[in-house]
């Protein structure tokens, strides 16, 4: 089989686009998708109070936050991407806004993209969270509270941000991992990589180059961030230590 990887030149528009396309997408889903994610963790992490009103609303938080976390995970990301496609933003639903970016950027394949994929992360992530909130030592909230600080301001100041020092490169990872699995939106026709090499396909009638290269392009994006990740774990296991 031989290649021809110069005729691919006259297509580096599509490939920048994606790239583009991808990075975006991927930011503001790792970002939507943890505040969403730190929601159910502390739904999931509520404690009741004395009263029996606060024992019936944390025992529906724990139900709303687990059922939807087993739902979303027991669930392809596939089918959930087409739910939210064609029938959350299809006709009779919600309206997507419409506005471009860049000149190629369509909101109304944009947003239902980014609300499917920030769903799906969001219930992974969340276990991460709790997991990170419910590894600090309890002791500091015992702490806290001879101190005569309240739930919220120990939640604020003492746990979340040592919890999301400990949980950082696991999000990190997440973001990497969103690098690879936006591909999946290119079945709703949004422009990232993916769905750009398959133009490029298309229109050289090249079936193999533009495949190497999105994969190329797709570990340029996602080798750095890893090796970044990394330097960034490093230092706060090195300020740990001190």
């Amino acid at each position: 089989m031989s290649f021809n990887f110069a005729s691919m030149v006259k297509f580096a528009v599509y490939f920048r686009q994606g790239v583009i396309y991808t990075i975006l997408l991927s930011a503001c889903t790792v970002a939507l998708g943890f505040i969403l994610a730190l929601g159910l963790a502390l739904m999931r992490i509520a404690k009741p109070g004395r009263s029996t009103s606060s024992k019936v609303l944390v025992k529906i938080l724990h139900f709303v936050s687990g059922f939807y976390i087993e739902v979303i995970r027991g669930t392809p990301m596939l089918v959930q991407l087409f739910i939210i496609y064609y029938i959350a933003y299809g006709p009779g639903g919600l309206s997507a806004p419409d506005f471009t970016l860049f000149g190629f950027i369509n909101g109304k394949q944009f947003v239902p993209g980014i609300v499917a994929l920030s769903l799906n992360s969001g219930a992974y992530v969340a276990e991460i969270v709790r997991a990170g909130i419910q590894g600090i030592d309890y002791g500091q909230t015992e702490a806290c509270r001879s101190l005569g600080m309240t739930k919220f301001q120990n939640m604020r100041y003492i746990v979340l941000p040592q919890a999301i020092k400990n949980i950082l490169p696991a999000i990190a990872n997440e973001f990497v991992t969103i690098i690879k699995e936006s591909s999946i939106c290119s079945v709703i026709g949004m422009q990232e990589l993916m769905f750009n090499a398959k133009l490029v396909q298309g229109a050289s009638f090249r079936p193999s180059e533009p495949l190497l290269i999105a994969a190329a392009l797709y570990l340029c994006m996602t080798v750095p961030t890893s090796k970044i990740i990394a330097y960034f774990e490093r230092r706060m296991r090195r300020g740990d230590q001190r």
